[in-house]
């Protein structure tokens, strides 16, 4: 199968997990979405359960070509990387939802004098969501560098094993499979957080990307690294697959064998929620070593390279486009209406129907972000976040 240094197919499962990602977080409308583009209401998985951790899984890869580069050492140089790192991904995430709060906020306030209502929506801060996707991936690539750079890499594997064992004593012992206000996450993050600061599950404070549900994700990350490891440490893409299929086959079938007495919830990342992704995730990267690397299959790809060479820039600018989509007001027919109602109810709906119409808004936003990718592509930027 031949031998390669430079695995093109990383940037391609890169940007399929990307393009999912913002895919399934932009549909027309939230009442009218395909089942495969929704989430499990709890336990269960579905297509969109996917994209994040397969993000994660990634991550976890780049993680290891990153650091290899500085030979894993733990000096003030690479330290300060890894926290820098961190502190921008994170604050990134907080100015999002600072954003997306201070538009909901000033529409909402309609009533008071422009400037009021402009300081009241800025200054915001008690309602802030404080954690949320990028956050969590500040978090988890932290503590991630910080395991590779201290920690011998042959005992990640037991690390993470060891930290989802502990994890499902905690859910037990907590009523974690429990979609209430009694779930031990929900009342950690509650303590710690406080629950204006807390994303809202049908009126219970049950955040999906709480401090408590970190600590397996970060195994998701862990196992991503060591993943990375097992494929990089060789160029021959024959021992590369094997490994990757091998390794992923048994995660997979280890976290759906112990669903019967865990079952895999992505809302509180439950340990085979953890298992199952990160061996769907190594099986789907050794599908596509063979198909881009080994068979050269490519054309198809450039699509998603687009947008797996700038991935968190993208899916950032992703996230502005929709507040603003959202935020931006104007009056249509005597009624004010924002660009996304304007786009999805008077032009595609009416034509479409619900579930369609909703789904080519989501792919109309999604071929806006790749043109962005695309440019950026084209003209050899690549923005690091």
């Amino acid at each position: 199968m031949g031998t390669n240094n430079r695995l093109l197919s990383l940037d391609v499962l890169r940007g399929i997990t990307i393009a999912g990602m913002i895919l399934v977080n932009n549909p027309g409308s939230w009442s009218y979405i395909y089942a495969p583009l929704a989430h499990a209401n709890w336990n269960g998985l579905t297509p969109t359960d996917l994209v994040f951790p397969f993000f994660m899984f990634i991550m976890g890869i780049s993680t290891y070509i990153s650091l290899k580069k500085y030979q894993f050492r733990h000096n003030f140089a690479t330290l300060q990387k890894i926290l820098k790192r961190v502190s921008v991904i994170f604050l990134i995430g907080v100015g999002i939802a600072w954003l997306s709060l201070f538009f909901r906020i000033y529409h909402d306030s309609g009533e008071l004098p422009f400037w009021q209502r402009l300081g009241t929506a800025a200054w915001n801060f008690e309602n802030i969501r404080i954690l949320g996707v990028m956050q969590r991936l500040a978090l988890t690539y932290g503590a991630t560098a910080l395991i590779a750079i201290f920690i011998r890499h042959k005992y990640i594997p037991y690390g993470a094993g060891g930290i989802l064992f502990l994890y499902f004593f905690i859910l037990y012992f907590g009523n974690g499979f429990e979609k209430s206000g009694n779930n031990i996450i929900s009342i950690i993050d509650r303590a710690i957080l406080g629950v204006n600061h807390m994303y809202k599950d049908g009126g219970i404070a049950l955040d999906p990307e709480g401090l408590l549900s970190t600590i397996p994700s970060v195994c998701h990350v862990l196992i991503g690294f060591y993943c990375g490891k097992m494929t990089l440490e060789t160029n021959d893409n024959f021992k590369r697959i094997l490994r990757l299929f091998i390794f992923g086959t048994i995660l997979t079938f280890s976290g759906f064998l112990l669903s019967y007495g865990c079952p895999i919830n992505k809302k509180i990342w439950s340990p085979t929620f953890v298992l199952t992704t990160c061996g769907l995730g190594a099986s789907f990267l050794a599908l596509l070593i063979w198909i881009v690397d080994c068979k050269g299959y490519k054309k198809w790809s450039l699509f998603f390279e687009s947008f797996g060479v700038n991935p968190l820039f993208i899916y950032v600018a992703a996230g502005v486009i929709s507040i603003l989509i959202r935020s931006i007001y104007f009056t249509y027919s005597g009624e004010s209406v924002n660009i996304q109602k304007y786009v999805y109810s008077i032009i595609l709906q009416p034509v479409l129907g619900d579930y369609f119409g909703s789904f080519v808004f989501a792919l109309g936003f999604i071929t806006i972000c790749w043109l962005i990718g695309y440019i950026l592509y084209k003209k050899k930027i690549f923005i690091k976040i």
